[in-house]
């Protein structure tokens, strides 16, 4: 460790919340004390804003969200867009007529909120890993009759498209796939899903961004994340925390492993690096 940790970004899914997609009383009295000390938390997660638990925003102190993996940073107190980098119709079009050939379940984001076809809502549970995951998507996605709608007005902007496969074989040759598609990238949170953004789009590139508008230096700030969408963020930062449950090419980015996300494993990196 060198400075002093002045802001911490936080994942959700696998990291700031257990398995059943909930804050522990523990992490939040964590989060309160870090708070309290002047440390910036902010939440720099794939899901929209609307995603976030109302239990992580409620909390007293916490001001800014990552969110869709960057391509959205938002001031939640002023309800304020900080900076957002999105993608065109034409680009999301591309993207999902490109899906529609994989048994998939798929999302768009746009302005904060999370949408998908009613038909795809109704059988989510082929395409999840456990039930939470289900119950997380039919609590804040708006489910329309055909997602294509949304996107014939040429004004619209889309924060990320979002993608799970029934079959792993199908995800790794449709992730091929999407590396031909010009002006994009992609990542994943999880071992099935597909995660697109425009092209520069990151949590590390968000995180030191909003840390630059802040007065805050690299070396100030410290993340904690599993999945890997949140590779480049670890790798970005000043120190970065990877959970137990993280997949092994994020652990090996981190500067130290944490304990799982069932056991509070932020809470207790958070003590030990940042409040010590």
């Amino acid at each position: 460790m060198g400075k002093q940790i002045k802001m911490i970004g936080l994942d959700c899914d696998g990291t700031l919340l257990n398995n059943n997609k909930e804050l522990t009383d523990h992490s939040r009295e964590v989060l309160c004390r870090a708070i309290e000390r002047g440390i910036v938390i902010v939440v720099a997660t794939g899901r929209p804003l609307t995603g976030i638990p109302k239990e992580v925003l409620d909390i007293d102190g916490i001001r800014y969200a990552l969110t869709s993996n960057g391509a959205r940073i938002v001031d939640i107190k002023e309800n304020r867009i900080i900076s957002k980098c999105t993608m065109s119709t034409e680009k999301t079009k591309e993207l999902l007529q490109l899906f529609s050939a994989y048994d998939t379940y798929k999302e768009i984001f746009i302005d904060g909120q999370g949408y998908t076809n009613r038909s795809d809502l109704e059988n989510i549970e082929n395409y999840v890993e456990s039930e939470s995951m289900a119950r997380y998507a039919r609590s804040c996605r708006k489910p329309v009759e055909n997602m294509e709608e949304l996107l014939e007005d040429k004004e619209v902007r889309v924060d990320k498209v979002h993608v799970m496969f029934s079959g792993l074989k199908e995800r790794e040759q449709a992730f091929e796939e999407v590396k031909t598609v010009q002006g994009v990238t992609a990542t994943s949170a999880i071992s099935n899903n597909i995660e697109v953004n425009m092209f520069g789009v990151n949590k590390g590139e968000g995180l030191l961004r909003l840390g630059t508008l802040l007065g805050i230096e690299r070396d100030e700030i410290m993340a904690c994340g599993d999945g890997m969408n949140d590779f480049e963020m670890l790798k970005a930062v000043g120190f970065g925390v990877a959970m137990e449950n993280a997949v092994e090419k994020v652990k090996q980015a981190a500067d130290y492993v944490t304990d799982t996300n069932e056991n509070d494993g932020v809470a207790k990196a958070i003590e030990k690096f940042a409040l010590a």
